[in-house]
């Protein structure tokens, strides 16, 4: 099947419980047993069932076995957050002592994360460059994971997925993904050798900006070395499987940021229309991004702009397609404020991945913590206006972004 076919009629789209067509939202907090001898082999993983939402819910596993197909994942586990994701994901193969390697520009809550693990003994060494000869000279015994955004936002760098992942898998090192920005549609980080995939939920999966999200996809195919991986040690067993089972029955469970059952039922509903969304989306990108490139005063970056350093990505990456996401730098950021202020249709909000184009001025929302050396490598200056292009129809957006630029003369 091809990807529409698959989200509406892949395995994880039919058999429910009493035939409905969508999985029904089981809003509990949990659930009756006829008797104590079930519920303990419920709780001593010997029998199939659910005992308590915060660790399991069958409204939420429909929406992880969908994302996990679409991935082409061994398991999955959703959170209640994108960056519940994250930090869940890091905790469960980092201890005290230990390093992350990351992609400078990243997400800035995701800098923030980075930098509270830092007081819990967990180092991150920055690199711009995610190359497989710049990653071999920074890992070291203590390096446990590689960390990168496959799209970063609004920098728009590439990672080069192959690359990173052989430099990782050479030293015993899983490759972990941010994919939010590119979503399966776009590329699916594990079939080029990415271990570990993770998205914010909330963005483009979800579609209509109506719940807050993250989820979890492994790919079950790293060879877990518990002697290096200290975190799992205790997993062992499970073999591939040792992160999954660590961070379901530990971190995640511990911790508690599971996602709310009506939140996974929007998310999964959301997911219906995500390769129709995704194709629409990227196209307008595309064309907006053209016409803004060609403005006076107006220096656009978008990844099927020619000019653009990770153009070549497009075609022997990402299939084609550019993403949802541009920025422009409009040359002061009182002319930035102007612009985004004048805009008939693109609404003013920190989301991105909506069905609505949004607009925001970054340097002083997202990155209004970061240091200015963190705020360049995410590509954020005091002049960038980050656009999430939607779907409506171009020339309507073309035409007010068109007006909004000319309008804001200095």
């Amino acid at each position: 099947m091809q990807f529409n076919t698959q989200l509406l009629h892949g395995k994880t789209s039919k058999g429910y419980a009493l035939k409905e067509m969508l999985p029904p939202i089981s809003q509990v907090s949990a659930f009756r047993y006829e008797s104590m001898e079930e519920l303990e082999k419920v709780f001593e993983h010997k029998s199939m069932g659910y005992a308590y939402t915060r660790i399991g819910n069958p409204t939420i596993a429909a929406f992880e076995q969908r994302i996990n197909e679409l991935e082409g994942g061994m398991g999955a586990i959703c959170c209640s957050s994108g960056m519940s994701a994250i930090a869940s994901a890091l905790l469960a193969v980092c201890e005290s002592g230990d390093e992350i390697i990351a992609c400078s520009g990243l997400y800035g809550g995701t800098i923030g994360l980075l930098h509270d693990l830092e007081k819990l003994g967990i180092h991150t060494v920055f690199t711009d460059d995610m190359t497989e000869a710049s990653l071999k000279p920074l890992i070291t015994e203590k390096t446990k994971v590689i960390y990168a955004e496959l799209i970063s936002n609004p920098s728009l760098k590439v990672l080069e997925v192959a690359g990173a992942a052989k430099a990782a898998h050479e030293s015993g090192i899983p490759l972990f993904v941010d994919s939010t920005t590119a979503t399966p549609f776009i590329v699916r980080p594990l079939s080029l050798g990415a271990d570990i995939v993770i998205h914010s939920t909330s963005k483009y999966l979800n579609g209509g900006g109506n719940s807050i999200g993250g989820i979890i996809v492994d790919g079950g195919k790293f060879k877990w070395d518990t002697g290096k991986h200290t975190a799992l040690k205790e997993y062992k067993k499970y073999g591939p499987m040792a992160f999954s089972v660590r961070l379901r029955t530990d971190i995640w469970e511990n911790f508690g940021g599971c996602m709310a059952p009506a939140n996974a039922f929007l998310n999964f509903i959301g997911t219906d229309t995500l390769g129709l969304r995704m194709e629409r989306i990227c196209d307008n990108a595309d064309k907006l991004a053209h016409a803004l490139d060609g403005l006076k005063g107006i220096n656009a970056n978008y990844l099927t702009l020619p000019s653009h350093p990770y153009h070549r990505y497009v075609e022997e990456e990402l299939n084609g397609f550019g993403g949802g996401i541009l920025s422009f730098r409009a040359g002061s950021k009182e002319r930035a404020f102007k612009i985004i202020n004048s805009l008939k249709y693109a609404m003013i909000a920190s989301n991105i991945g909506d069905l609505r184009t949004l607009v925001i001025h970054p340097a002083s929302t997202l990155y209004l913590q970061a240091s200015g050396q963190e705020t360049e490598a995410a590509g954020v200056y005091e002049d960038t206006v980050r656009v999430s292009v939607g779907i409506e129809d171009v020339n309507d957006l073309i035409e007010d972004f068109t007006e909004a630029v000319k309008g804001a003369v200095e």
